[in-house]
């Protein structure tokens, strides 16, 4: 049995070109680079190799640059270190109902410490209405925390038009950025980002290891003590190995961004138009258009995403129903609540998220397989047999006769 991995927004595998690169910076070059002697000295080299690399792919300074070990330490430390280090000034962020767990659940964290935060809604396809974000800027309002692009839906949000708000009211403007690098362009400076993150499993590098865009001259409490790394913003020993390959994988995104992204996003658009042409009662989640092109979320009416995965999973099939963080919770996605879709409908979301390795062969597969297996289901439902029917005018779920 053939195995098709359409989750790519969960994690990706390492590129071999950068497992190559990787490789002797466990062995050959071993050294600790804030050693002076010779075994650091070499090492260090290529951190600052690496520094470059990350830095040319979303247009800044490689000084901006800060290392990490995922993109959640680097949304806590936006978080955290602004609100530390601006506490003179306000207390007041501005976010959205429909971020990251690592960003809501740190505004969360905050909002105990005394902090005010204002979760800005969604539309019913996903997006935000920049003049309510506008609005909701006040004299305190210290950050504003947008994603560039959603981790269920794919939708892009306006990250430019925010910045310009952001430079506007002088208010600092932080964005989780994980799942756009290597997708779709991201440059920091033409958004007036002040502080940007990203996450190397994303992109083709190892778990355990991400990066910090820091605006030069944004003021930042530091997140981790004990050491001097990182220009004092980040204390402990690197990880070499995987700041490397972290490197080399923003290297090979730039090189073929261009030509791989058209590729997926063709598959990527088959893959949604079979399903919607072979399945009934199916709900597209997001914005039709301004979506990552790798990602495709929908909705099976009267069955659960949990129940479809199982048997993708039996098939050899590997897509995910929300958030990879959220995952073995009970709760229909905050993503799909935001955007008021049915609680049922909502529980029966599913993901498809593409990359480089899949194919024509793999939709084929998917489309073949997927009709019988939702058939199956629906006839086990309780929902689907009753006559009773979910009731949601904002859904727009096309009926049965």
């Amino acid at each position: 049995m053939k195995n098709i991995y359409m989750d790519y927004n969960a994690t990706t595998p390492v590129r071999p070109e950068v497992l190559e690169e990787m490789l002797p910076f466990y062995t050959q070059h071993f050294g600790n680079p804030s050693s002076v002697h010779w075994a650091g000295r070499a090492v260090k080299g290529a951190i600052e190799k690496a520094r470059e690399q990350v830095a040319a792919l979303i247009n800044c300074s490689p000084a901006e640059v800060v290392f990490t070990s995922c993109g959640s330490e680097g949304d806590n430390f936006a978080l955290k270190g602004t609100v530390d280090a601006l506490k003179e000034k306000g207390n007041h962020i501005i976010t959205t109902s429909v971020e990251h767990p690592a960003v809501l659940e740190t505004c969360e964290y905050l909002e105990k410490q005394g902090c005010e935060v204002t979760y800005l809604p969604v539309d019913k396809e996903g997006m935000l209405d920049l003049a309510a974000l506008e609005a909701a800027i006040t004299d305190r309002t210290i950050l504003i925390s947008v994603m560039w692009a959603n981790n269920e839906t794919g939708n892009i949000f306006p990250i430019e038009e925010i910045g310009a708000i952001a430079r506007k009211y002088k208010v600092r403007f932080h964005t989780d950025s994980v799942q756009a690098i290597g997708r779709i362009p991201v440059d920091v400076q033409k958004a007036n980002v002040d502080l940007a993150v990203i996450s190397g499993h994303k992109l083709g590098a190892a778990k355990g290891v991400g990066a910090m865009y820091i605006r030069r001259g944004t003021r930042m409490t530091q997140f981790m003590h004990g050491g001097h790394q990182e220009r004092h913003r980040r204390a402990g020993t690197h990880n070499v190995a995987g700041i490397v390959g972290l490197g080399k994988a923003c290297e090979i995104a730039m090189q073929r961004m261009d030509e791989d992204m058209p590729r997926i996003q063709q598959l990527r658009d088959r893959l949604e138009k079979g399903i919607l042409e072979s399945i009934p009662e199916v709900k597209l989640n997001g914005h039709p258009q301004r979506r990552l092109p790798n990602t495709l979320n929908v909705s099976f009416a009267y069955i659960e995403g949990e129940s479809i995965l199982l048997n993708f999973d039996m098939k050899g099939i590997a897509a995910s129903s929300g958030s990879a963080c959220t995952s073995g919770s009970l709760e229909p996605s905050h993503v799909m609540c935001a955007m008021c879709v049915d609680v049922v409908l909502a529980h029966s979301s599913t993901r498809f998220s593409l990359g480089p390795d899949n194919s024509d062969e793999d939709v084929d597969f998917i489309l073949r397989e997927l009709p019988p297996i939702v058939q199956r289901l629906r006839e086990m439902s309780p929902l689907y047999n009753s006559d009773a029917r979910m009731s949601c005018s904002q859904c727009k779920v096309v009926r049965r006769a």
